[in-house]
């Protein structure tokens, strides 16, 4: 078995999806092969395992002087990416010294099992799903809002794997008065990510906002493995709140393979991005700057501000605010705050979060007038991703909205790397209304 083919089963054992594509990558290289004929007993009870035991092929079973009724006993049987044995001192609160082993394991038949050896067995420990280096705390602050924590695999016979994760809405992310769209995007898509071996990266994916969603509670996501094949895998999210799903999402995913390569779309000219205002800036500029109108300066000036775990960039600043009619498209380099861990999942997870923070509003750019009052909502957000780049690299975001009817809105958008490299292409529907008035209350004619 050759280092890819050991990735790709690594990134199918439930016990090792919650760790970052590095440690999968270091405990490929250490893993020891093992292969037992049926019968062999692979761990006896009250020996010390030599590790951790990953099944390759094959069926085993545990036994011992534990009881198994028949009705459980399936649950004894091992197969294809289950996992035993000891993990020497990887766990906190685990005691350092080797404990014996619980029960027999004997194989079923023909038996292939990769070992993890127990002095290695500290890469099982991750400090974040995205670094096995970088603690939580010290990760960027859209690297959090885009942490998971594995709850459960579900096992169902002649099925596939459904594995659920858990996100939140951090206190300091954007939330818009919702749990924000991209927030959606991004946890779903790094849900998936998670369920894939890491040799196949995310190429696109496509979305549908179904509910609101409530900050104040979690965010259960489901991921539904659809198809595991030898170059394209597909998965399909469900977030879940309140019993409800709110949000779904399919991504497929593909293994790196060279192939033709053309790209027509150009770079806009742009200033670049050094010399442009940060939003901050931006804002502060704004508050103070004459031109705009009094009760507008105002409102932002006394608005709560919570700065974007991005930073954003626009191309050509002007004076316009949400009233004032401007064209159907714009033009701004973004990159997240801070330094990123460095799996490509993350960034694109992170492209995919930022990618909906301002997209939808410039079909309603057009129609914007003195006093209108309205109301959007995303429908639908898709993606495909075409080349490698990093997120906390300064990336062009030219949006533009070719067409508007029927009360729904289109965007249509490119994302560029400094070089002119077009890595991700995207598309948006959305709900686009007049905000209804008020209804005007029934007076008694009492």
């Amino acid at each position: 078995m050759d280092a890819e083919s050991v990735i790709e089963f690594l990134g199918c054992v439930p016990l090792l999806q919650k760790l970052p594509s590095s440690s999968l990558r270091r405990i490929a290289q250490v893993v020891d092969v093992k292969s037992y004929d049926q019968g062999d007993y692979v761990v006896r009870e009250g020996e010390v395992a030599n590790g951790v035991y990953f099944i390759w092929d094959g069926e085993a079973e545990v036994c011992g002087s534990f009881h198994a009724d028949d009705e459980n006993r399936p649950e004894f049987q091992l197969q294809k990416h289950d996992y035993f044995g000891h993990v020497k001192g990887a766990v906190a609160g685990m005691a350092s010294s080797a404990q014996p082993q619980p029960a027999d394991v004997i194989a079923l038949t023909k038996l292939t099992c990769l070992i993890l050896p127990n002095e290695h067995t500290n890469l099982l420990q991750s400090k974040s799903i995205w670094s096995a280096d970088k603690s939580y705390d010290k990760c960027s602050l859209v690297e959090q809002i885009l942490h998971l924590d594995p709850v459960d695999v579900v096992i169902v016979a002649n099925a596939p794997l459904v594995n659920i994760f858990q996100g939140i809405t951090l206190p300091d992310a954007p939330k818009f008065g919702k749990v924000f769209g991209g927030q959606f995007v991004g946890q779903a898509l790094a849900a998936a990510c998670k369920t894939v071996d890491s040799l196949k990266i995310v190429h696109s994916l496509h979305a549908y906002f179904l509910l609101i969603g409530d900050f104040d509670i979690p965010i259960i996501y489901q991921v539904h493995r659809v198809r595991d094949g030898k170059s394209f895998a597909t998965r399909r999210v469900e977030a879940i709140q309140k019993g409800n799903v709110v949000f779904t999402l399919m991504a497929s995913f593909q293994k790196d393979e060279e192939g033709f390569i053309h790209q027509v779309a150009t770079m806009p000219y742009v200033p670049i991005p050094e010399e442009l205002l940060s939003m901050e800036e931006l804002r502060e500029r704004r508050i103070m700057d004459p031109r705009l109108p009094r009760t507008y300066r105002n409102k932002v000036a006394s608005a709560k501000f919570i700065p974007w775990p991005i930073d954003v960039r626009f191309c050509e600043p002007n004076t316009s605010t949400n009233q004032t009619k401007s064209p159907p498209s714009i033009r701004y380099w973004f990159r997240a705050k801070g330094t990123l861990s460095d799996d490509q999942d993350l960034h694109r997870c992170v492209a995919a979060y930022a990618s909906d923070l301002i997209f939808l509003q410039i079909s309603l750019n057009p129609h914007r007038e003195k006093g209108l009052k309205s109301s959007s909502v995303s429908v639908d957000h898709s993606m495909w991703f075409h080349r490698h780049f990093r997120a906390d690299d300064w990336l062009l975001y030219e949006i533009y909205s070719p067409n508007a009817h029927s009360a729904r809105g289109f965007v249509s958008g490119q994302m560029f790397t400094r070089e002119g490299e077009l890595v991700v292409s995207l598309t948006q529907e959305g709900l686009l209304r007049r905000a209804r008035p008020p209804m005007t209350p029934v007076k008694s004619k009492l």
